[in-house]
């Protein structure tokens, strides 16, 4: 047996986001540098004589919680069981109490059988949507010296499983990026990220109170984007009913589904409020 495993190098981890790509899982522009930051130690590879052949990301944010995602194989070594020793190698012995993940609908069965329960299923919304500018006096753009709030507004709301800073850091902070908030009770009652991806722009996360806060915020930053015309993706949590009927609204449609899934105790996250996920890969 010639494979090895062994965590990526950040020159490796793009070759994954690339993979991502080609699956259909249309990334974002700056996501290898910013995913890789949030905890450098959370990626790996098995590597055969022609290279990287499978990669998986096990990304923890703290002992309580962490986020499996990027799991894929090159072309010619599924079905050889390289993927599954991979899989067990970096996951087995975690001691992390609760790991979530998005599972594509072809590998959930997989998952349940790792000990993964399912929680809610994610429905990624599509279209070309044109919407004017909301003018919201609470409107404002969000910049890396809020991300102390942020990350106290996510934690106080229950909108992720735990602190994730490193994120929100280069998820707020990079230059390409579009964060917008609107101010509340705790200087933040919502707020939302945009970005360029492979194919047009994704939104998420989408945090918000209400439908309308909701609204306010979708619209303020698909006006942010430099070109009107092209796609608009967004993951939606489907239990949020007022989430689902706005993408509707706007002529978006199911494209792509996952499953949120858990293993060990899943976060209490408050639904209602999450419009748009941040990710399928880090939660």
């Amino acid at each position: 047996m010639h494979d090895k495993i062994r965590r990526l190098k950040p020159s490796e981890f793009p070759e994954a986001v690339k993979w991502a790509a080609k699956e259909g899982w249309n990334p974002g522009r700056a996501d290898a540098e910013i995913f890789f930051n949030a905890d450098p130690e959370g990626f790996w590879g098995a590597f055969d004589k022609k290279g990287m052949a499978a990669v998986i990301s096990a990304v923890q944010y703290s002992s309580d919680f962490g986020f499996v995602g990027f799991y894929i194989c090159r072309e010619d070594r599924r079905g050889s069981g390289l993927g599954y020793r991979l899989w067990q190698t970096v996951l087995q012995d975690s001691v992390i109490k609760t790991i979530g993940l998005d599972g594509v609908v072809d590998q959930q069965e997989n998952y349940t059988k790792s000990g993964f329960e399912f929680a809610h299923r994610n429905i990624r919304f599509g279209g070309v949507v044109k919407a004017p500018a909301p003018n919201d006096a609470d409107l404002f753009d969000l910049l890396i010296d809020d991300i102390a709030v942020v990350d106290a507004f996510e934690k106080t709301c229950n909108l992720f499983g735990e602190s994730r800073i490193e994120f929100l850091r280069g998820w707020i902070g990079n230059e390409n990026h579009t964060a917008m908030g609107l101010k509340g009770p705790m200087g933040l009652r919502g707020y939302g990220v945009i970005r360029p991806c492979e194919e047009g722009h994704k939104v998420g996360p989408l945090f918000a109170p209400t439908q309308e806060d909701a609204k306010i915020l979708f619209e303020a930053l698909l006006a942010s984007r430099a070109d009107q015309s092209g796609k608009v993706f967004w993951d939606v949590p489907e239990p949020n009913q007022a989430a689902l009927a706005l993408a509707t609204r706007y002529d978006m449609h199911p494209e792509f589904e996952t499953a949120r899934m858990y293993k060990g105790e899943a976060p209490a996250l408050d639904l209602n409020m999450i419009f748009g996920i941040s990710s399928f890969e880090l939660g």
